[in-house]
């Protein structure tokens, strides 16, 4: 029987460098998607797939981060002794929402470098790894959807996404072949970093959900800097499939980047528009935009 799997590692250590200047002082995981900040879209997905333990990994100037899913006791005091009941809900809502450790890089020596830093903390046990750029709008939490195709197989599983066209450049592809049972299981033999498109081995394009059995942390330590002197994840896992088997999962879902600026807008519409309270004030505002 399969460890359960208990543990989300969050690598935000990033510089967010794609959001200057607003991200000199905020952290980009804390920038707001409508009135949430990024990483708790994330935390919350992990949470709402049976997760106990969060575990961020940070860097220099990421104290919001930690300062956001704390109590504020000054600010639910006020909230209180104002009347404000709905706020103080939200504020010690967020307080509360999970288990949360921090997990400090000393430098931004790469994505694969950031999980490694969680070794202590995960263990001997399988574990996800939640990217906060990639915001999941999905009915059942996508790494839910993982977790239950992980406890199937047995294997570490890899969210995917078929890209159509040249835009597969952009991204970690997998080579392989869909599983003749569940065509959204993806039987995994290799994976190529931002291949050309004439040169990619499939449509599968990596998302940033992953679920890794405990084996990925030698392979890591193992695995040597590449360029910019950084571990990359993808070197671990291919490493790691050559002793595992490995399953992409086309989820159920949709993806946006919110490490991009267009992504972050376009989310920002979409998420505002099924929103209860404005959204229909807001779709007619739309419309009545002269485009």
């Amino acid at each position: 029987m399969n460890q359960k799997v208990r543990k989300a590692v969050f690598p935000a250590g990033g510089l967010g460098t794609r959001f200057l200047p607003a991200t000199k002082v905020i952290p980009k995981e804390m920038l707001a998607l409508v009135d949430k900040p990024v990483i708790q879209y994330g935390v919350e997905e992990a949470i709402n797939s049976g997760i106990e333990h969060i575990i961020i990994i940070t860097g220099r100037g990421k104290g919001a981060m930690e300062d956001h899913f704390d109590h504020s006791y000054e600010l639910d005091a006020t909230l209180e002794r104002r009347g404000k009941t709905e706020l103080l809900a939200v504020s010690k809502g967020v307080s509360s929402l999970a288990r949360i450790s921090y997990v400090r890089q000393k430098e931004p020596l790469g994505l694969g470098h950031a999980v490694l830093c969680a070794k202590e903390l995960v263990g001997g046990e399988p574990f996800a790894v939640i990217l906060p750029d990639d915001v999941i709008d999905a009915e059942v939490p996508c790494l839910k959807q993982m977790i239950d195709i992980f406890d199937e197989k047995g294997g570490s599983v890899i969210a995917t996404a078929t890209v159509e066209g040249p835009a597969i450049s952009a991204y970690g592809c997998l080579a392989g072949a869909m599983d003749k049972q569940n065509p959204r299981i993806f039987n995994t033999t290799g994976m190529v970093e931002k291949p050309k498109f004439e040169e990619a081995p499939s449509k599968q394009a990596i998302i940033g959900r992953y679920i890794l059995t405990p084996r990925i942390f030698a392979l890591l330590e193992e695995t040597k800097p590449g360029a910019g002197g950084e571990i990359q994840l993808t070197d671990g896992i291919r490493a790691l499939l050559k002793e595992e088997k490995i399953y992409g999962y086309t989820f159920e879902g949709k993806r946006y980047d919110v490490g991009d600026k267009f992504g972050m807008l376009e989310a920002t519409v979409e998420f505002a528009l099924k929103r209860e309270d404005f959204g229909e004030r807001f779709r007619e505002y739309l419309k009545g935009l002269k485009l």
